[in-house]
């Protein structure tokens, strides 16, 4: 294999060093995965057949040095082909995942490696780590477990097997809905059919006609598109037909080249299979061997649970909406496609605003400087832009400063809908923490969302719920661009809880109710007023509108992926369709058509890494709502009656007990190490308005 500088493919820069994303081509991924995947390869067998006893740094540290640098490359790879996909791009990454699969199986199946690891936590050596590396010796030993390093003989390359089988469907799946999402669009022609749309929405689907040198409106799947038309459209065909399309993506009632089917019955079957390798009854049972929750049961038991509390204010919602949409709208049967819209005018009836009242205040940069106000405060750093390049024009870079101006990490910022972009919002790590020898690499992140881009010269204007969303993934930013912890394999996004990971993130999103916060993050568009303080009154009392059918819309989703995952085999796609059906039943006020094929797009199971663990968002907030009531607990109340949450002495302990630490101890140790003690739901019921604050 001839081997390349990094010169001649960017890829392969030194660890320490920042990437060229502009300069990385189609061309450059899979030379540069074969030759990083051969460099780590040789030095794990060096680890493995060192003659020496084992300690670090002849065992973690001689490997972590070459993994770093491939797992680099291949998560800049999965970054680029996820928001800016081209037949290229996705050609080439798509000739590396079995590449990369093959190998990190061929690592977790490693007898030798996995004998040194045993033969390290059984030595000396071992009881003079500290108690973060012993973790991570603790963790690996774990892992080559649910790794299959154990199996014998035809199970070891049956596992193998499943492994690379299970990364390629995950990643058609995915394809699947973004080729469906992008290839469906509608070109309205007669104007009078978009009443009641934002301008801003009717301006881009007019630019979207133009683009394509058609004349009209053309309308698409996209979020931006798709909230507002469901919200806002008064035609309500035109909202029948947005909802049946988005509701059957990738699926057998939609365009049928993107059904994704046989990958969902084809993923159950594979995940049954490696859990009984593994010796589970079942892939949930597996899954939760590296969860805070002990078990299926008890997951059950919690989401019925939360069901049963917020099913009475949900039946409330429910029969105030049908009876508003047949005496105020003459909608004397309430179908799916009417719900958002009949939500949306009662909200307005009640408290006299709507979420596009709000947007001309929250101006994309204003945003930002709030956003990054509340960051310095509450962890004393500051962001700054800087002048690298990105993977496209939409992206921009920050650099993350302590208070001496010292660079912590940085994190790029891609905002914008766009097509050849996965649809959502994330956060990935392309480089963790680590300190090596006298050098600190530090840590890199990119921030992803899908908001509506600046439109005729104006800048971009965000929904309140877009910038709730932007916080919640500043959290998981900052989750780990705030590490404190030298040793990657300690870092947050490896080895903190899967259903403890949204704590930070859903703690963000808190800030985005306060009122000192709100100042400092609106700024009209036109008149460049702070948002009114009549307008923040109107949006608290609102806070929790329909919170009771938003929760159990929540459980459904959570009981569905825990439900399809407790069987010892697979399911077809008519059982998992009954699933959904049977949870619906069970816990649903809000029934979708028999059309509808929700689980075809559901990529958080099924491409995300949410298997059998979407449960954690539910977990993980209560986790984070008795955080910010430790915040709330010690709030300055000011003159004007508001509050100031901002406690210096919380802030610090937040920082230092549940962000710093990233994954150097258990999720549960942290949460205690800062409240004091262990979790209430209270704090969860009483923010969600299910309880009396």
């Amino acid at each position: 294999m001839t081997t390349q500088t990094f010169a001649e493919n960017p890829l392969l820069v030194p660890a320490e060093a920042y990437v060229d994303y502009a300069a990385v081509k189609p061309e450059h991924i899979e030379p540069a995965i074969r030759e990083l995947i051969s460099t780590t390869r040789a030095a794990v067998d060096t680890a493995a057949s060192c003659p020496q006893p084992p300690n670090w740094e002849n065992l973690v540290e001689a490997i972590e040095t070459p993994s770093e640098r491939l797992h680099r490359a291949w998560s800049i790879a999965g970054h680029l082909n996820s928001v800016v996909n081209t037949p290229e791009l996705r050609a080439a990454y798509n000739s590396c995942l079995p590449l990369v699969s093959e190998f990190s199986t061929w690592v977790g199946l490693h007898q030798g490696l996995y004998h040194r690891y045993q033969t390290l936590a059984n030595s000396p050596a071992y009881a003079q780590l500290g108690a973060t590396r012993q973790r991570i010796v603790d963790l690996a030993l774990r892992d080559f477990r649910l790794s299959g390093v154990e199996l014998q003989d035809a199970a070891r390359d049956t596992y193998a097997r499943n492994a690379d089988l299970q990364a390629q469907v995950s990643q058609k799946f995915s394809e699947n809905v973004m080729d469906a999402t992008d290839g469906w669009t509608l070109l309205i022609t007669d104007e009078s059919r978009l009443k009641g749309l934002p301008e801003q929405v009717i301006a881009q689907a007019h630019q979207q006609a133009q683009a394509a040198n058609e004349s009209g409106w053309k309308l698409t799947l996209h979020m931006p598109c798709y909230l507002p038309v469901m919200q806002y459209a008064q035609d309500r065909e035109l909202r029948q037909t947005i909802y049946r399309a988005y509701g059957t993506r990738a699926s057998d009632q939609g365009d049928t080249a993107f059904d994704n089917s046989e990958s969902i019955e084809s993923l159950l079957a594979l995940r049954a299979e490696e859990a009984s390798l593994l010796g589970y009854s079942n892939f949930a049972a597996l899954r939760l061997e590296t969860r805070m929750a002990d078990s299926a049961a008890q997951v059950l038991d919690f989401l019925h649970q939360l069901a049963a509390r917020a099913r009475p204010s949900a039946q409330h919602d429910l029969q105030e909406l049908r009876e508003f949409a047949a005496n105020e709208l003459g909608l004397g049967t309430l179908e799916p496609w009417d719900i958002a819209f009949a939500s949306e005018r009662l909200r307005e009836q009640r408290y006299a605003y709507s979420d596009e009242a709000l947007r001309p205040y929250f101006t994309e940069s204003q945003v930002l400087k709030g956003l990054f106000e509340v960051i310095h405060t509450l962890f004393g750093v500051h962001l700054q832009a800087c002048d690298a390049p990105t993977w496209h024009s939409d992206a921009q870079i920050f650099r993350v400063l302590d208070d001496q101006d010292q660079e912590l990490g940085r994190l790029g910022m891609d905002l914008y809908a766009r097509a050849g972009k996965q649809g959502g919002a994330w956060v990935d790590s392309e480089r963790n923490r680590r300190r090596h020898g006298q050098t600190l690499h530090r840590p890199l992140a990119w921030l992803t969302c899908n908001f509506s881009a600046p439109q005729e010269g104006r800048e971009a204007l965000l929904t309140h719920d877009e910038v709730i969303t932007l916080f919640h993934e500043s959290g998981h930013a900052m989750h780990t661009l705030l590490s404190r912890v030298d040793d990657p394999g300690a870092s947050a996004f490896v080895a903190v809880e899967w259903d403890a990971i949204e704590l930070p993130s859903q703690f963000m999103e808190n800030f985005c109710w306060e009122w000192g916060v709100l100042q400092s993050l609106t700024r009209h568009v036109d008149t460049g007023e702070s948002l009114p303080r009549e307008l923040f009154d109107k949006m608290t009392a609102a806070r929790n509108f329909q919170s009771g059918l938003q929760t159990l819309r929540q459980v459904e989703f959570a009981l569905f992926d825990l439900l399809i995952h407790t069987h010892d085999h697979g399911l077809s796609i008519s059982a998992v369709l009954d699933t959904l059906d049977q949870v619906r039943q069970e816990v649903a006020l809000l029934i979708p058509p028999a059309w509808h094929r929700f689980p075809h797009g559901f990529s958080h199971l099924f491409a995300g890494g949410y298997g059998a663990g979407y449960y954690s968002y539910k977990w993980a907030e209560v986790l984070s709502s008795d955080a910010f009531g430790a915040f709330e607990e010690h709030a300055q109340i000011l003159e004007d009656g508001t509050r100031n949450v901002f406690h210096p002495d919380t802030c610090r302990r937040y920082l230092d007990e549940v962000i710093a630490v990233g994954g150097s101890r258990p999720a549960a140790e942290s949460f205690r190490a800062f409240r004091g003690r262990d979790p209430s739901i209270e704090a969860l019921l009483r923010h969600s308005g299910l309880i009396e604050a």
